[in-house]
């Protein structure tokens, strides 16, 4: 017989990524292209939209060529994708009308504040389980709506459309016949009631978005039209946002397992199952998946710089030339330094949700240099997840055994073994680290009758686990000195 794949498309903050599995889930190939970072102000991120579009058509067509797989051999497409970037273009041309405002950029933290002073807090996190925060793509439709040349008026006459990341992609992919997105991008954005599946009018109202704009919203699992390649209608089957798809892909599909993603940023989801846990301690509720209209809810807690932080020693610094020397120069560090590395570029995200928060090293002396700041770099992943776990285990009343992980940085044993030891917890790492593409595989071939929940489980094995060694007095002083930093950095631009 022909070998049959899933191809996941794993579209993310810094690239764009093919991923092709095969019938039995087994990872087989990867392509990925880096795109340009635009920062025309500080605080402000943009993409090129049509640059990612052409980087992701570009891997999939590399990632069939160079494991010889033709388009017919391909039963299903899954997509996932950088959440909360928005894009807005026109109708008829299909062209953005300006570069696509990313999750990290910072330039609506104003009409954050405004949004605040209007009494909104409450309404937002009742209806769409988030805070008020530049972070999401309500206040980002708003600013190009309100600061691009005639939008607003094109806008209100039906004449743009905006999307997320995979909204962008299907409508290329589908050669504009598809404006669609699914339960968990949708619940992104601010504008989306996840309780009642629904766009709220009232919040549309209150931001001054017209409605015709938005895209129709799908379950996870569902006819997103086709993408032809080569000849071959493909079908796209499966879409959730990054951070949903991993925790699916990490099979946490029970109340209380959780999983933590090191990316760009860095995510950890809880499964809460089909009830709706509204946090007090900082965390976002969201929608964790909807693979056939029945959805399962999550806790989730948004680290903003992770492996942006990496990024950053390499391109900023210059310390390193890439990210794999990590590990070793970590372990050169001196035992007696203390040195921390607040990495809050763009604000702190989840517990604290300060905009105005801004990067910071402490406890630097005479004697420290590049392998205590890689190491202190490292550790702020570890510090960050920890602030998280903390704040999820108070608003669940459930107290994490084992923590799942993926994303690039995984793959560094020092930061998996630091991260075990300021947790108390046990880390697990799975033999296939590309948990968000293969999540994105598995909603599509789900969909397509080829996998289920069960296979999907049974196909997920651990490559190792890291016990925690580090003594409860070490963890807490180390744990209260990220603690005394943090509090430094807080406000940073009103002070």
């Amino acid at each position: 017989m022909t070998p049959s794949y899933v191809l996941a498309l794993d579209q993310g903050t810094t690239s764009s990524r093919a991923v092709l599995f095969d019938h039995q889930g087994r990872l087989c190939r990867i392509a990925q292209q880096e795109f340009t970072q635009h920062y025309p102000k500080p605080g402000w991120v943009e993409h090129d939209a049509n640059e990612i579009w052409t980087t992701q058509k570009q891997v999939t067509e590399q990632v069939l060529r160079d494991h010889g797989v033709s388009a017919r051999q391909v039963v299903a497409i899954g997509i996932t994708n950088q959440r909360e970037t928005t894009v807005i273009w026109d109708r008829t041309t299909g062209e953005p009308i300006a570069n696509a405002l990313v999750w990290q950029d910072k330039r609506t933290a104003p009409l954050c504040e405004e949004l605040r002073e209007r009494g909104l807090e409450d309404q937002v996190r009742e209806k769409t389980g988030l805070v008020i925060d530049s972070y999401f793509s309500a206040t980002k439709i708003r600013w190009m709506l309100d600061h691009i040349d005639r939008a607003r008026e094109r806008a209100e006459r039906g004449e743009l459309l905006f999307g997320t990341m995979d909204t962008w992609l299907m409508w290329k992919a589908t050669g504009g016949q598809r404006h669609v997105t699914d339960y968990t991008n949708a619940g992104r954005t601010m504008l989306f009631d996840i309780r009642e599946l629904a766009w709220d009018e009232e919040l549309l109202r209150e931001l001054d978005i017209p409605a015709a704009m938005l895209p129709d919203v799908l379950p996870c699992s569902a006819d997103f039209g086709t993408w032809t390649i080569d000849g071959v209608d493909i079908p796209i089957a499966g879409v959730a946002g990054d951070q949903h798809a991993a925790l699916f892909g990490q099979a946490c599909f029970e109340p209380g397992t959780a999983k933590n993603t090191y990316g760009t940023g860095c995510f950890m989801l809880m499964n809460t199952g089909e009830e709706l846990c509204y946090s007090k301690n900082g965390l976002i509720s969201t929608l964790a998946w909807g693979p056939d209209g029945k959805v399962n809810y999550a806790l989730e807690g948004s680290i903003f710089i992770a492996g942006a932080a990496v990024q950053w020693l390499r391109d900023g610094l210059k310390l390193i030339q890439s990210a794999s020397e990590t590990e070793a120069l970590a372990r050169q560090a001196g035992e007696a330094q203390e040195v921390y590395v607040v990495p809050a570029f763009v604000g702190l995200g989840a517990p604290y949700w300060d905009m105005y928060a801004r990067g910071a090293i402490f406890g630097l002396t005479r004697d420290t240099g590049a392998p205590e700041l890689v190491r202190a770099t490292l550790q702020s992943l570890a510090y960050q997840t920890r602030d998280v776990l903390e704040a999820m285990q108070e608003d669940s009343g459930l107290t994490l055994q084992t923590l799942k992980v993926d994303g690039g940085a995984v793959a560094n044993n020092y930061l998996m073994q630091f991260q075990a030891d300021i947790l108390g917890v046990e880390v697990e790492r799975p033999e296939v680290i590309e948990s968000t593409a293969w999540g994105a595989a598995c909603l599509a071939g789900m969909h397509v009758g080829i996998w289920s929940l069960e296979t999907i489980a049974e196909v997920r094995r651990v490559e190792k686990r890291f016990a925690p060694h580090m003594d409860d007095t070490a963890r807490a002083s180390l744990y209260a000195g990220w603690q005394k930093a943090v509090k430094r950095t807080l406000g940073w631009l009103h002070e």
